[in-house]
């Protein structure tokens, strides 16, 4: 098995790109990746392109990436479409990363791209309406209503939609099994709006403070608007190479991939949070990578609400279970505490396209382990982890694809 490496990042900005196609997002992150690696794109032996409603959205449901990246020269080559709900562009990595650790390709390229904005508002919701994902909302409703702690009577706003219900539910469990709170949740949204105020990147830059957060519009408590991943559209991309391969890009900085682990979720209890679909990668990750969370600079995590970063810290070991609320609002997941988290502005904040969010992570991480992160870097960072999931079945992820990387 051969050592890989990230040597080239590259990603737009999210937010709303209407006048935006998919190709022309793609090729912005592509071009990046290419110029950050200092690389061609005859230098490429596969290419995985990563997107989940491109159909829906655009009506392209055919080789969506060919159409990419054939412009661009990278043609002649290995090369798939990979779709696992928001893990995509994770689950293309990891794809990619095999390839080159058995040998088959020294070089590939990775792009996720998503456009959730449109004009018309029925079409932009109708990708959070699918049958399977709401039955299985509703389920999870139902398993776990009993336990939940009770939601204040008068808050005076009805869910958006069964999924952000189910997301709220999730965080009642929470709090009604180890004492979480409503302002732990908005502590975590503050500090992620935070960090994103230096992200030029990121969908939001502006900071917001626990008070706004708790003041803004419910949308199924306890969350309100700020602690919720916003619709965005975007791209991000990334040119892996194996250890043998790197004499052929000597201006790069490469970045090495320690572990790539993607597991999906499982039966279990809903309180079970030691077999947690995350929790169970993650193991898999540190002893790959020879590391523990002790071990770990600074973290991204999915958080497609502020609890999701609860969630993961807890389950990629970064605290005890049950501890993720207290360590939050504590300050020990800001940048400068002891594990700084989302220092991107995390989903929340630096946004959600969906098949570009797990390779937007990655991004942060390897800008963070070059030292390149400007008014967000954390010191001396050495090793990162990132958590990237998808999909929900049952009383967890569908899937969820964990990322350890060292600079090295």
């Amino acid at each position: 098995m051969r050592d890989v490496y990230i040597i080239g990042a590259g990603m737009t900005k999210f937010g709303r790109h209407l006048a935006e196609s998919h190709t022309a997002l793609t090729q912005a992150s592509v071009r990046a990746a290419l110029a950050d690696a200092v690389a061609s794109p005859k230098d490429i032996g596969l290419a995985v392109y990563a997107n989940v409603v491109q159909g829906l959205m655009a009506n392209e449901h055919v080789v969506p990436g060919e159409f990419a990246l054939r412009p661009l020269g990278i043609s002649g080559i290995q090369s798939m479409h990979v779709e696992n709900a928001c893990a995509s562009s994770t689950s293309a990595l990891q794809v990619a990363y095999s390839y080159i650790r058995t040998g088959l390709v020294d070089v590939a390229l990775v792009v996720g791209t998503e456009k959730l904005y449109h004009e018309d508002r029925e079409k932009r919701f109708a990708v959070f309406n699918q049958p399977c994902d709401l039955e299985q909302a509703r389920s999870y409703l139902e398993l776990i209503r009993d336990r939940l702690l009770e939601a204040p009577e008068a808050t005076g706003d009805e869910p958006r939609s069964v999924l952000m219900d189910s997301y709220a539910a999730q965080a009642r469990l929470h709090m009604s099994l180890f004492g979480t709170t409503q302002r732990q949740l908005a502590a975590i949204a503050a500090k992620n709006h935070k960090h994103s105020e230096h992200n030029p990147l990121a969908q939001y830059q502006k900071p917001m403070s626990v008070e706004e957060v708790l003041a803004a519009r419910t949308v199924s408590w306890p969350l309100t608007t700020p602690m919720c991943a916003p619709i965005s559209d975007g791209s991000s991309a990334m040119v892996l190479c194996a250890r043998e391969n790197l004499g052929r890009f000597p201006d790069a900085f490469p970045i090495r991939i320690r572990a790539s682990v993607l597991r999906s979720g499982s039966d279990r209890e809903p309180d079970d949070y030691e077999h947690h679909v995350t929790r169970l990668a993650s193991r898999a990750a540190y002893e790959i990578a020879g590391v523990g969370p002790e071990d770990m600079s600074l973290a991204e995590v999915h958080d497609a609400s502020s609890f999701g970063e609860i969630l993961q810290t807890e389950a990629l070991g970064l605290c005890p279970i049950g501890e993720g609320g207290r360590i939050g609002e504590a300050g020990e997941t800001t940048r400068g505490g002891r594990i700084p988290v989302n220092t991107s502005g995390g989903l929340v904040s630096k946004g959600h396209p969906l098949a570009a969010t797990g390779l937007g992570q990655l991004y942060e991480l390897v800008t963070q382990l070059r030292g390149r992160a400007g008014m967000r870097q954390v010191p001396d960072a050495r090793f990162a982890i990132a958590e990237n999931s998808g999909g929900f079945i049952g009383v967890e992820d569908a899937v969820s694809c964990v990322t350890v990387l060292a600079k090295e």
